[in-house]
């Protein structure tokens, strides 16, 4: 029975939640495109909001390129650039540890402004909150992990987890069993991190696909206001409210003022 647990929740569970994740994705941008949003709000509660916003995003984005780089990159590719398995677990502990407080520091000014400012509570639903507190949870045992990896500091448990990821990744039947001997802690992180994965698409986290990254590539413009007081009427000849001439009337004057110079 056991065995069969464990096939369920690490050899299964992965592939649906990341088949849920993406094609549940596509079908919401498909069919409610106007409900793909963060749903913030700020403009309730400006300060906090944005020391929480920016201590937890900053801290969840090292922690998501930390995992995904971390257990997916095979163990020997990082023996070949001479980073042994003690120094790999080091710099887990150390980079995931800063990056998994100021998260979890983020999303607990986030969660107490969701329950304890009124107007903030008025306009959150219990899906906002639900997924504040799966996350504030999942953000408590990733540092926990920091605690139990300090008695394992050989990176023993860290390669059965790059093993157990790298095993579902190549589509390996055996991946589960790689994660027998691994912490309960450990195990709970990963299945609530499917969990998140699983009502992505149902949720506000849906915004995580609308990173701006455009936004360092577009092209710069400027906005042209016109300093016309409000309520003056524009004459014909100035349509666009700056003081110049129609062009027109630009025209015209510039044959007048020929003709007459010849």
């Amino acid at each position: 029975m056991d065995d069969y647990l464990n096939q369920l929740a690490f050899g299964w569970f992965p592939y649906v939640a990341v088949i849920v994740l993406v094609v549940g994705s596509i079908l919401r941008f498909d069919k409610d495109q106007y409900g793909w949003r963060s749903q913030s709000s700020q403009f309730l509660r400006r300060k906090q909001m944005l020391v929480g916003s920016n201590l937890f995003h900053l801290g969840v984005i090292v922690l998501f390129f930390g995992h995904f780089v971390g257990l997916l990159t095979p163990v020997w590719v990082f023996h070949a650039l001479g980073v042994e398995n003690q120094t790999k677990q080091m710099m887990a502990m150390l980079v995931g540890g800063i990056a998994g407080v100021s998260a979890l520091v983020g999303c607990t000014l986030l969660l107490h402004r969701r329950l304890f400012d009124a107007r903030i509570r008025r306009s959150s639903s219990w899906g906002d909150i639900a997924v504040l507190a799966l996350i504030w949870l999942q953000l408590v045992m990733g540092v926990g992990t920091v605690y139990w990896s300090m008695q394992h500091l050989d990176g023993s448990e860290m390669v059965q987890l790059m093993g157990w990821a790298h095993g579902i990744l190549v589509l390996d039947p055996a991946a589960a069993g790689r994660l027998d001997e691994v912490g309960l802690v450990f195990k709970l992180h990963i299945i609530l991190g499917l969990v998140l994965f699983l009502i992505t698409p149902f949720t506000r986290l849906i915004h995580i696909w609308s990173v701006p990254i455009w936004f360092l590539l577009r092209p710069g413009y400027q906005i042209a206001r016109s300093r016309a007081p409000l309520g003056r009427k524009r004459p014909p000849s100035d349509p666009t409210g700056l003081g110049q001439p129609y062009a027109s009337e630009v025209v015209s004057r510039a044959q007048s003022q020929s003709g007459q110079a010849t």
